[in-house]
């Protein structure tokens, strides 16, 4: 099987142009696959999206996502606008699964995104549900060239959000710090304290804005005097690409890249 359809199985792809060959108008009920729907697809192939995608605090797409009608995930809310699909992503719903099967919509469940080689096969998924794999392949190739080009050396860094959660140092957001030439270190526990911070701070410290403007905990902890001063260079990234760590990341990692130069 060639590079273009790594990740979708024969069969799969088969049975998914199949299904947008007969229609195709989808409905998203997940803020990631909205994402993914509102860059591939065309207008009238749009039934609804999540009401998370119209918020501005959540994602960049938010402006499109206005567009359209939004959907709070239950199947009175999506079957409103008579999709012929409902995409969701990470499991659940099965109860709307289940009903949707019994009227003859597609429930389609796009696996959670562990690699960058997942995030590709997650948008050849969905652009062959709109019927056209290939709408995925400018996504690819962005993705394959910052592989190509990443640095060789990556500097020691710690990302952390709110409360100092932070990555593990193989997940899929390490994964796209190291093509910006940053390693996440090792965390344990997964929170970075402030402690750390003071007595061993990294290189670089990426902060993820996510709902900076909110009043809580976690965000008053990224105000500490500690978190304001640890390590030589600290970096705000924008923390709603995180959130789905998906092909919003593209444009977030080549300005990172560009920073830590």
């Amino acid at each position: 099987m060639g590079p273009l359809h790594a990740g979708i199985g024969v069969g799969m792809l088969s049975a998914l142009l199949a299904l947008a060959s007969a229609t195709t108008r989808v409905a998203s009920v997940n803020l990631c696959t909205d994402e993914m729907l509102l860059l591939l697809a065309k207008p009238d192939e749009i039934a609804s999206v999540s009401f998370l995608s119209r918020d501005p605090r959540e994602t960049v797409l938010w402006r499109e996502a206005r567009r359209f009608p939004a959907n709070d995930g239950t199947i009175e809310q999506v079957l409103s606008e008579h999709p012929a699909t409902i995409l969701n992503m990470g499991g659940g719903g099965r109860s709307r699964a289940y009903l949707a099967s019994r009227i003859g919509i597609h429930p389609i469940d796009i696996g959670l995104p562990m690699t960058l080689d997942d995030v590709v096969s997650n948008l050849r998924r969905v652009a062959a549900v709109l019927g056209d794999v290939h709408r995925a392949d400018p996504w690819a190739r962005r993705i394959e060239a910052l592989r190509r080009s990443a640095p060789a050396e990556a500097e020691d860094t710690i990302w952390i959000s709110g409360g100092g959660f932070t990555l593990a140092p193989d997940s899929l957001g390490a994964q796209w710090l190291r093509l910006a030439g940053l390693r996440q270190r090792p965390i344990v526990g997964g929170k970075a304290s402030l402690e750390t911070l003071l007595t061993a701070p990294p290189k670089t410290l990426v902060i993820s804005d996510y709902r900076s403007g909110q009043m809580s905990g976690g965000v008053r902890w990224l105000s500490h005097p500690i978190v304001q001063h640890a390590a030589s260079r600290r970096i705000v990234t924008d923390g709603r690409a995180w959130t789905c760590m998906g092909p919003f990341m593209i444009a977030e990692i080549e300005r990172l890249r560009k920073i830590v130069k």
